[in-house]
């Protein structure tokens, strides 16, 4: 694979040579709002109905918004009724207020490895008509999405335990209570509206809970903005160069593929794959891999800067495993209530939220599918590329996360998500010599469902649930694999 990949032990040394000196600080419940969010603080809440609220007003008064996180800290909602002066630890929230613009949310918290088992709800304010939303739930289980345990990433320092995000679009209020309850309990509330509440029983809530708002902003920033927000003069200009850098560095790995600075890398047909194939793999290739590549159409992908990443937020450098042996199917989890024009700015939202929010250093998927069928590039480091993602905690080791977004318990994905999952599958998996419809082994780096260093054998294409104990990719996308295991097959020409 001499023409698609790059020596992962020189890369993973640039990586590292390129880290921030100073890590962004661990959230805690008093945590300095950082400069970048202080500079979009001084700009006041406004109240629903003012002309700046709506969409297009704002847009017009500001034509390019870097994006923002606001950080809530959250605060009990009662007394604990034996000491009726002290708060009650198993209910906490953020009463209804009027905050700057959002249109995703999360809640976060210290520890990582502590576990939210209750249940979380949140109702917001539409921007442009100032409607309440009703209560809407929001995932609790994330921990399975994430780096392996041991690796830099998850030893940074800055990782945090998370919810799932929720996408709600252009919001200005927000009202959140977090309820602690049993594990079946809460699964019972969350999932048929019983209000079960036994908080004698109930465990604590984790530590230092934390309300984030992410705004996703416009796009990338044009050449010569600042990344984040207004600055001094030196800082922006350092970091509009450091900007311009990364956003470089995303491109140029996917140069055999398309021009620099491409917001898509176009589709091929067949012919046109294998002629491509074959030209990057010259001597590396069997008879028999020459003769028959069995590698799909490469389907079209739209580029980071396509989707407008700012290159400047996640970790410089890239990480690659060795190869991609399968791939792992998920869900968002983040509701379905997104048009496809939306999806640029949600996915720049999740982006923003798992790095500043959740302190991983870059997006964790490797590509993200819209509902309409269109495959967008996640992590960075190329496209045909074994990207080291942090998608399925204990097996993000030589293989590929791909995430559709929505959620998927209940609502069937649509027949265009479920193609473009067989359509990318047979591309990249046939880069690498696999079978989509066939078995592979993959080393557990430890899971709740698969201990460390156990060889495990999986399917190709599987769900997160075959790698770890959880509900991800839903239950109606996880009966589609099948589809997409025989399709992605057939498109190999197998």
């Amino acid at each position: 694979m001499r023409g698609f990949l790059v020596s992962s032990i020189g890369v993973t040394c640039a990586a590292a040579l390129a880290l921030p000196l100073t890590p962004p600080a661990v959230a805690t419940t008093a945590r300095p709002v950082p400069a970048t969010e202080a500079a979009t603080a001084a700009r006041p809440a406004p109240l629903a109905g003012t002309p700046d609220t709506t969409m297009a007003g704002r847009r017009a008064a500001e034509p390019y918004a870097p994006g923002s996180t606001q950080s809530l800290p959250l605060e009990p909602l009662t007394r604990n009724r034996a000491v009726p002066t002290a708060p009650d630890a198993h209910e906490q929230g953020v009463t209804r207020r009027p905050v700057r613009h959002f249109s995703l949310l999360g809640v976060v918290w210290d520890d990582p490895e502590a576990e939210l088992h209750g249940r979380v709800q949140v109702r917001t304010r539409a921007a442009d008509t100032g409607t309440w939303s009703g209560w809407q739930d929001v995932e609790t289980h994330n921990a399975d999405h994430a780096a392996d345990r041991g690796t830099p990433e998850s030893t940074s320092g800055r990782v945090r335990g998370a919810t799932a995000p929720l996408w709600v679009g252009d919001s200005d209020g927000v009202e959140l209570r977090v309820r602690s309850q049993p594990e079946k309990a809460a699964a019972a509330s969350a999932h048929h509206g019983t209000g079960i509440r036994n908080l004698a029983a109930a465990p604590p809530l984790p530590y230092g809970l934390r309300l984030e708002l992410v705004d996703p902003g416009d796009d990338a920033p044009p050449h010569g903005a600042s990344a984040d927000g207004p600055r001094t003069a030196d800082l922006a200009e350092t970091s509009a160069a450091a900007g311009a850098s990364a956003a470089t560095e995303a491109s140029v790995v996917n140069a055999d593929l398309a021009p620099l600075d491409a917001t898509e890398i176009p589709a091929l047909n067949s012919a046109e794959t294998e002629q491509e194939f074959l030209a990057l793999n010259a001597g590396e290739l069997t008879e028999q891999q020459q003769a028959r590549p069995y590698v799909g159409p490469r389907p079209r992908i739209v580029t980071r800067r396509g989707w407008g990443a700012n290159e400047g937020l996640r970790e410089r450098g890239f990480r690659y495993t060795k190869k991609v042996k399968a791939a792992f199917v998920h869900h968002t989890a983040s509701g379905n209530n997104y048009r496809c024009s939306q999806v640029p700015s949600l996915i720049r939202s999740i982006y923003r939220y798992h790095v500043k929010s959740m302190g991983w250093r870059d997006i964790g998927y490797n590509f993200v599918i819209d509902k309409c069928g269109k495959i967008y590039e996640g992590r960075a480091g190329g496209v045909a590329r074994p990207v080291l993602g942090a998608h399925t905690l204990g097996f993000n080791s030589n293989s590929m996360g791909i995430a559709v977004l929505g959620s998927y318990g209940a609502k069937k994905p649509s027949s265009a998500a479920v193609k473009a999952i067989a359509r990318l599958t047979a591309w990249k998996l046939g880069l690498y010599g696999m079978n989509p419809r066939g078995k592979t082994y993959l080393k557990s780096a430890g899971s709740n469902l698969h201990r460390k260093g156990k060889k495990v054998r999986l399917n190709v294409i599987s769900g997160h649930r075959d790698g770890f104990r959880t509900s991800c990719p839903g239950r109606k996308l996880y009966g589609k694999l099948g589809s997409a295991r025989s399709n992605a097959a057939r498109y190999q020409g197998r």
